[in-house]
């Protein structure tokens, strides 16, 4: 199917939402530079060094103080695991008008679940810090269950544990990879592009709108 094509298939009850790229825009290179000193080389290889290793943290495999130990270390910076902390959560920016349809949703009466690759320094601090998270029933994050998209078994945990209908389900995301797996377990996918949010919202409309929503 083509994006933003109508497909013959049933009104949604449910929407699977991903956090990065979608809820939130987010840049980790920016806000981690400042934590490197002006005299270290290589600043931009040693950021990409600490997020390679992020999976482990995203899957609770380690803990905080850990990965932020060892963080500070390759990036040759002197600052406290607080300061890391800090750093590490400065990194989002907010999609309004991805906000704006979420809103919506919820005042439909729609069921809102969160999926996410999320780590315990981000959790649960990003929603103290965007209160409009409670827009969302349920969520489902990556360091808790202990699985990161597109692991099939982190969307059989949502489609288990909250007793969904996956035709009745649709998942926005903006990592093909995961749209992909999404796909195979006959969810209704959209791939989101940050940078062209009115094709979501149009496609959205458009089946909301005829399906007599």
């Amino acid at each position: 199917m083509q994006q933003g094509t109508l497909s013959p298939l049933p009104a949604p009850t449910t929407f699977l939402f991903d956090i990065g790229k979608v809820l939130l825009d987010f840049d980790f290179e920016s806000s981690l530079i400042r934590l490197i000193p002006d005299t270290v080389s290589n600043p931009h290889e040693r950021i990409r060094h600490v997020l390679e290793r992020k999976n482990a943290l995203e899957t609770g495999f380690i803990d905080p103080g850990s990965y932020a130990d060892w963080a500070l270390k390759a990036l040759g910076s002197n600052a406290s695991q607080e300061q890391f902390y800090q750093t590490w959560q400065q990194i989002f920016t907010v999609n309004e008008p991805m906000w704006q349809c979420v809103r919506k949703l919820a005042a439909a009466n729609y069921t809102l679940i969160l999926i996410s690759n999320i780590n315990a320094i981000h959790s649960p601090w990003i929603f103290t810090r965007y209160p409009e998270f409670s827009f969302f029933q349920h969520r489902v994050l990556s360091f808790e269950v202990g699985f990161l998209k597109p692991d099939p078994a982190i969307y059989r945990h949502a489609i288990n544990t909250f007793r969904l209908n996956p035709a009745l389900t649709v998942y926005i995301d903006d990592q093909p990879q995961n749209i992909l797996i999404g796909k195979t377990l006959n969810l209704q996918c959209w791939q989101y592009n940050i940078d062209n949010h009115p094709a979501f919202e149009n496609w959205l409309e458009d089946k909301l709108t005829t399906l007599g929503r």
